[in-house]
């Protein structure tokens, strides 16, 4: 992103804290004060200014816990900025108690400006890359998407981009055989993954080859390319450099947004699911406010002639969508929402649940798109939030331009096979227990969850076995609340587990300890609780408890884990669907 727009999306973004998508460096740090970001902030602008680098304003956000200091820098001079970044901070830190930094060789040094300066020139002359830069001016110009980093230089996108090497970059460029490809980004705090999923089934039926990237991996069709959390831009990246790729569906978790920024500029759609309490803490995120502001920056890349869709049951988004500026739309778990009512008389798109069936209204027009009891997806209708993930889905697809017979037949026939949401709501059944193995990886997720299990508990008048454990960084009040949605579902057996990967600095079994004190504080008795660290065998000690009837809950965030359980179910008499 070019600096100037780099700072005009800053500037006019709302909220308590800064956010940006694009090129930049940002640095949060513990214990400080105005003054001394002051310092801070006129370091950086005088390093700058060295370098010959615009003079833009360098934007400041203290919050509960630290600061952030943001500066728009060349695009090609990313890990210059970052390194100017914290040099800048740095010089300051020995003000502020306990946060004195070490320097290391080949990194510019605190002590000394001069010698500092000479470091950062060097480190920019390294990296600059006039050609890079020229060419994305170029491809801007034409309104042509491009995307460069330690890969490459990328101009156009899918079947219709191209990728060079940083060291042989074109002389000339085929401009007319270049151009965008639909674009979706889908954000939100819970059912990320099972949107993107629908999208791509919905635009393959639309005869579309879609890619997408989520927290599982990158997928173009029914090809999984890379397999891990891409769910962050450099995931984006991977699918819209893929030539095969006719529609991309980009996940665009909050962690990539704050650290990374969006991986495009422009898209033509993009869905924000929900917004719910989870990672408070994190890069001046506190509250839900603040978490809101985050993942509406996909608001900043729907173009004028795109639509952003919105959950209307969810009151946060509905308050905030007052200040933005892109079209909307809007779904909701029941189509006499008031919001859906009025939006529909603007002749607004939306769609919801009326008398039982998946409505959409577009165009001023109606569709049915089926009973919701009878979409595999909701497993007759318990599954309350994949009701509103296929309302999501629909809907975006729907503005689109993908017929609504079309979108009727993929609601109708997605998660029928465990293949369709690996990992999301997968059913299963051994020796007579009934399995639910899900991602639900904070308190909303898990409230979901358990309120299908009760669903499935009520007809068969079982016990109910969980699998519990949190990432490490969550705090312990975070954690805490997960213990307490546990609770409410009052479980027989629940068995905590670390999350293989995602302990994130604390030591092990440190997690479980919080999650056992509060349960015990929730009136849980202690002979229903063990821990057993290991997320599959924590899961085969449930399996080993149940007996025929028992409803068994079972969270499993790790891959590598998720694939042993179900190479262990599938080896033992397990049977899915």
């Amino acid at each position: 992103m070019p600096v100037d727009e780099l700072f005009d999306s800053s500037r006019r973004l709302t909220g308590p804290n800064l956010y940006f998508a694009g090129c930049g460096a940002v640095l949060e740090v513990f214990e400080t004060s105005s003054a001394v970001c002051a310092a801070w902030a006129e370091d950086v602008r005088s390093m700058r200014a060295r370098l010959g680098w615009p003079d833009t304003e360098v934007v400041i956000h203290i919050h509960q816990t630290g600061a952030v200091l943001a500066l728009a820098a060349p695009q090609d001079m990313l890990y210059t900025a970052t390194e100017l970044n914290e040099w800048a901070w740095q010089r300051v830190a020995p003000n502020v108690a306990r946060c004195a930094l070490p320097h290391a060789p080949g990194h510019p040094a605190s002590w000394d400006d001069e010698l500092a300066g000479h470091t950062l020139m060097r480190l920019a002359a390294d990296e600059s890359n006039p050609r890079a830069t020229a060419l994305m001016q170029a491809a801007s110009t034409r309104g042509l998407p491009a995307f460069l980093d330690d890969d490459g230089l990328t101009l156009g996108a899918g079947e219709a981009g191209r990728t060079w090497a940083l060291d042989a970059l074109p002389a000339d460029v085929a401009w007319a055989d270049l151009h965008d490809i639909p674009t979706v980004l889908v954000t939100g705090s819970n059912g990320k993954t099972t949107s993107v999923r629908l999208l791509a089934a919905l635009f393959a039926q639309a005869g579309r080859v879609a890619g997408f990237n989520c927290t599982d991996g990158v997928f173009v069709g029914d090809q999984c390319v890379a397999q891990g959390d891409y769910s962050g831009p450099n995931g984006a990246r991977r699918v819209l450099r893929d030539t095969r790729v006719q529609a991309a569906i980009l996940e665009t978790a909050r962690g990539g947004i704050l650290r990374r920024g969006l991986a495009v500029h422009h898209a033509d759609a993009a869905l924000v699911t929900n917004v719910s309490a989870d990672h408070f803490g994190e890069y001046g995120v506190h509250d839900l406010s603040d978490l809101a502001d985050a993942k509406l920056v996909v608001a900043r890349a729907v173009h004028a002639d795109g639509v952003l869709v919105l959950n209307a049951d969810d009151p946060l988004l509905v308050e905030k969508s007052a200040s933005l500026a892109c079209p909307l739309a809007w779904f909701s778990l029941d189509d006499r929402n008031p919001v859906l009512v009025a939006h529909r008389q603007r002749d607004g798109a939306t769609c919801g649940v009326d008398a039982g069936v998946l409505t959409l209204s577009v165009d001023g027009q109606r569709h049915r798109l089926g009973e919701v009891a009878g979409m595999p997806l909701t497993l007759e209708g318990s599954a309350r939030y994949n009701i509103a993930n296929l309302a999501g889905a629909a809907l975006l697809a729907a503005t689109q331009g993908l017929p609504a017979r079309a979108i009727a037949s993929v609601l109708m026939q997605f998660g029928g096979a465990r293949e369709d949401n690996p990992g999301r709501l997968e059913r299963w059944r051994i020796r007579g227990a009934e399995i639910l193995l899900d991602y639900a990886h904070n308190p909303e997720g898990l409230a979901g969850l358990l309120a299908v299990a009760a669903r499935v508990r009520e007809r068969r008048g079982a016990r109910l076995g969980l699998l519990l454990g949190q990432a490490g960084n969550r705090d312990n009040e975070a954690i805490r609340d997960l213990a307490r949605t546990a609770a409410v579902a009052v479980p027989d057996l629940v068995v905590l587990k670390d999350l293989d990967g995602y302990i994130r600095g604390r030591r092990a079994g440190e997690v479980p300890e919080i999650l056992r004190e509060q349960l015990l504080l929730q009136g849980l008795p202690e002979a229903s609780l063990q821990t057993i660290l290991p997320e599959v065998e924590a899961a085969q000690a449930i399996l080993a408890w149940s007996r025929p009837g028992d409803v068994l809950v079972l969270p499993v965030h790790n891959l590598s884990a998720r694939a042993q359980l179900i190479a262990w179910l599938q080896s033992n008499g397990g049977v899915s669907g």
